[in-house]
């Protein structure tokens, strides 16, 4: 079974709720086993223009899917919960988010995938629930640990500690 590493996160509506929802739906999956969840984090929006804060997640989960076929659980849970997507690249409000931050130590650049996620080094919201996680974890790519990758952040403050786990 490979590792992988998935960001939640959700800016509308029951923001708590959806991110519960698809973690709830992710561990209902027969071959996705839940090893841990982050605690959940308010975050400021992320090179978007909007003013509603988005409430972000990282799980930790052992999966018997190919990081495309990941990709495709992770989409169709986004379907779902009601997220819709616009034709253009523009970042927008959504109900859901599930991005693919890490898939054991595979890089994979794909027109319709990029493994490890491009901007995971640039994103506290993503950094900052990871290093609950595994701070030690080697990114492929840069061979920078989480960690480093967080003291590197020119806004390492931008998230705020929600208080909510969810447990399996």
């Amino acid at each position: 079974m490979a590792i992988a590493y998935l960001s939640l996160g959700s800016n509308k509506g029951d923001r708590i709720g959806y991110v519960q929802q698809a973690a709830g739906l992710l561990g209902a999956d027969e071959k996705i086993s839940i090893v841990r969840s982050s605690s959940f984090y308010e975050t400021e929006p992320w090179n978007m223009n909007t003013q509603v804060w988005f409430v972000n997640a990282v799980m930790e989960i052992k999966t018997k899917y190919s990081p495309h076929e990941l990709l495709q659980v992770c989409q169709r849970i986004e379907n779902q919960l009601g997220r819709v997507r616009k034709s253009s690249n523009d970042y927008e409000d959504r109900t859901i988010d599930i991005d693919i931050l890490f898939y054991n130590e595979d890089v994979i650049n794909d027109s319709d995938l990029v493994i490890p996620h491009k901007y995971v080094h640039l994103r506290a919201f993503n950094l900052v629930p990871m290093m609950e996680l595994n701070s030690d974890f080697m990114h492929p790519v840069l061979n920078k640990t989480i960690s480093q990758m967080h003291e590197d952040l020119e806004n390492p403050e931008m998230v705020f500690l929600y208080g909510t786990r969810v447990d399996f």
